[in-house]
């Protein structure tokens, strides 16, 4: 018998729903893609993107590949421990940690990220495309990135 897993409560956001089609010989297909980003507020974060025909089951597949594929972030209290500039593709994000009490000044996929992650006081700039998906995935390679400094006495 297997002991009773507890549930860990994930903050969720669907950060694009995007409609998709394909040609096949009896006419369009169409479906639905959705980006999902999923954390737990402690600093493990996730992104996944599910498929299907209707926007619910799309979520679900796009949640559970999430839940599985969570990186957890290295945090220096409540904010990151070093500036970080990646570049993923066209995207390209700058992460720089700030004082408490700064909040989190990011913009929309950065922000959605970022707050999954339990982050609650950071600075950051998309600098390049304007495309949402593409910024989600490089503010999680940044994360991901992110290396613990330990001072030396």
């Amino acid at each position: 018998m297997k002991p009773m897993e507890v549930q860990q409560e994930y903050f969720e956001r669907v950060v694009q729903v995007n409609r998709v089609s394909k040609k096949t010989k009896g006419g369009d297909k169409r479906s639905l893609s959705v980006l999902v980003v999923v954390g737990d507020r402690k600093g493990r974060v996730g992104v996944g993107l599910g498929k299907a025909a209707e926007v619910q089951a799309a979520v679900r597949k796009a949640t559970s590949y999430a839940k599985k594929h969570l990186i957890t972030v290295p945090l220096k209290g409540r904010t990151i421990p070093h500036t970080i500039l990646v570049k993923n593709g066209a995207a390209e994000v700058l992460l720089k940690p700030a004082p408490v009490g700064t909040g989190v000044i990011a913009g929309g996929a950065v922000r959605v990220v970022v707050e999954a992650a339990g982050i609650h006081d950071i600075v950051s700039k998309i600098l390049g495309t304007k495309n949402q998906a593409s910024n989600v995935y490089a503010t999680l390679e940044a994360l991901g990135k992110l290396k613990n400094i330990k001072k030396e006495v």
